[in-house]
């Protein structure tokens, strides 16, 4: 990797520790400076503005991270229901990337940034029709394969364990605790137990 490209990297990687603790709005472009340890004119040279640099956290940190984590599990599921459960589980109680304190980065951005940006709106459009269309589309096999009952709204369950996901999230937050994400998971069990 050239030195450049190693730079512009260490400033995203150290830009996104200080959104993800502390907020897109609230860490300035100084404090990216300070805790990179590049140059006024360095961070602009890869970046015009503070925007496109959180727009490039999105698409160039996220993005991948997403697809590994949201996405590839379930591409491959036998038993769909199965395999978004143990995403949850996974996710929730073991992932050691995603902090309860500071929630889901993905989530965060959308609520701080959507309703001023329409730039970042797309991009986290983006990764969120990616999810619910990966969710449906695994659903969909388990209605063919027999391991999810034919009459199930394959998009309302998508739409339902998405929006479970970002809500608990916030809870976790709130009370600062994983035990809240236990009283989901159990519910989720319980709900996709209905439709095998």
């Amino acid at each position: 990797m050239k030195k450049s490209e190693s730079t512009r990297l260490n400033i995203l990687q150290k830009a996104f520790d200080l959104i993800y603790t502390k907020g897109y709005q609230t860490t300035s472009v100084d404090e990216i400076i300070a805790t990179t340890q590049v140059t006024k004119g360095a961070f602009y040279y890869h970046f015009k503005t503070k925007d496109e640099m959180g727009l490039a956290i999105i698409n160039e940190l996220l993005r991948p991270t997403f697809k590994t984590t949201f996405i590839d599990s379930l591409e491959a599921a036998v038993n769909p229901l199965d395999s978004i459960y143990q995403l949850m589980y996974s996710i929730l109680m073991e992932n050691e990337f995603l902090k309860v304190e500071y929630g889901c980065p993905a989530s965060n951005f959308t609520q701080e940034m959507a309703p001023w940006n329409i730039e970042f709106t797309k991009a986290l459009n983006d990764l969120s029709q990616q999810w619910e269309n990966t969710m449906i589309e695994c659903i969909e096999k388990g209605k063919k394969n027999g391991t999810v009952k034919s009459n199930v709204n394959a998009k309302g369950v998508a739409i339902f364990v998405m929006s479970g996901y970002w809500g608990i999230r916030n809870l976790g937050k709130l009370e600062n605790s994983k035990s809240v994400y236990l009283v989901y998971l159990k519910q989720l069990k319980d709900f996709f137990q209905t439709m095998e």
